[in-house]
């Protein structure tokens, strides 16, 4: 099987994970404003986001394993079913309880989908071309997000919430079915415990803090932004939607940059801190979004921007330190840094914004990046 960028399967596999992402996408920043008008107030839209990544983060954890048992491409496409399926259910109700119950099998759908769909970006790319592999994974992940961010709140405001809730569930299901398509790489068979060949390669190797610390910050940076900024700015009709395009726009280029500058150096990590300190640097526009709108959008593409630096950096030193064997726990420690500071960014934030306010939210969090920079600095080899 040919393992380059031009590939059919490799090319599938983002037509894949471009609609199951679209799905996703589309009512993220939907859901919380859902139950918020049901009533469930600040910290029931952060919780209904965190119950979301909560059942994917404990999902991740198990898809190694059930990668190496029955392969990639079923576990796509199971993960792209039940993201999807459940999804026009929420129409029926905005009630806090049922809403969660629907979030934890779509947040089991998609830890099932994401560590399958970028566990294969490496393994049907030859390594040397992981950068710019992971960064087209980018733009499959990100333009749905660029598109479909913004376009729930404003298709809420044309078809309301039930034309969002079945859009967003006929997606993914069509993404499994491209799955069908994608010739995934052949498992090896499991080792005999009593084989006397040794096998010094199968030894797992231990994978660094640096990227999956960056990973969890500027996710909840960006999980933050994507919850809470129809609420920071409510009145702001224009700022935003734009805000949440912003956000996509800057984590698309990022990643592309990410991409091309690490397959030419072949030093994957040194663009952590960079990323770190640039999300920093847009959460403190998003900040004085009360002030003035525009420094919503300004702040929100730079937070994307730097995470978008970060998300590319961090997937190909994981699967730089991992190794083809074990690919799939890069994947999984990748994605469960990304959805464990998605999910901390809504519910966190909601708990702090409910009782002290936005500002005190966004601050902390702010904080904490500002001295996460110098130790992903300091460890980052």
């Amino acid at each position: 099987m040919p393992r380059s960028l031009s590939s059919l399967p490799f090319r599938l596999l983002l037509a894949a994970t471009a609609l199951a992402f679209g799905g996703y996408a589309l009512v993220l920043p939907v859901v919380p404003l859902w139950v918020s008008r049901g009533g469930s107030g600040e910290f029931g839209a952060g919780l209904s986001t965190g119950v979301l990544m909560a059942a994917t983060v404990a999902t991740q954890l198990l898809v190694p394993a059930m990668l190496r048992r029955v392969g990639h491409r079923p576990v796509l496409v199971v993960g792209s079913l039940l993201l999807g399926l459940p999804t026009p259910l929420l129409a029926l109700t905005a009630d806090l309880g049922p809403v969660l119950a629907i979030s934890t099998v779509r947040g089991i759908g998609f830890g099932l989908a994401t560590v399958a769909g970028s566990a294969l970006v490496a393994e049907l790319v030859e390594p040397s071309a992981h950068g710019r592999a992971s960064a087209r994974y980018g733009y499959a992940v990100g333009l749905p997000q660029l598109l479909f961010l913004p376009a729930g709140v404003a298709v809420v405001d044309a078809l309301g919430f039930t034309g969002v809730f079945l859009l967003a569930g006929i997606t993914p299901v069509a993404g499994a079915l491209v799955v069908a398509f994608v010739r995934g790489p052949r498992r090896a068979p499991a080792p005999r415990r009593d084989d006397a060949v040794p096998r010094p390669r199968e030894t797992r190797r231990r994978l660094p803090a640096a990227p999956v610390l960056a990973m969890l910050g500027c996710s909840t940076a960006q999980g933050g932004v994507i919850t809470f900024a129809p609420l920071v700015a409510p009145g702001a009709t224009v700022a935003v939607p734009a805000a949440l395009f912003a956000t996509a726009l800057g984590a698309l280029l990022g990643r592309g940059v990410a991409g091309t500058l690490t397959d030419r150096s072949g030093r994957p990590g040194t663009l952590l801190p960079v990323g770190t300190a640039c999300a920093t640097v847009g959460l403190l526009g998003v900040l004085a979004a009360p002030y003035a709108s525009v420094l919503l959008v300004v702040g929100a593409t730079v937070v994307g921007a730097g995470f978008g630096l970060v998300q590319n950096d961090a997937m190909v030193a994981l699967f730089a330190a991992a190794g083809p064997l074990h690919y799939g726990a890069a994947s999984a420690a990748w994605n469960i840094a990304y959805d464990a500071g998605t999910g901390l960014g809504a519910t966190g934030l909601g708990a702090i914004a409910e009782p002290f306010g936005f500002a005190a939210a966004f601050g902390t969090t702010a904080a904490a990046l500002l001295l996460l920079t110098p130790a992903v600095r300091r460890r980052r080899a």
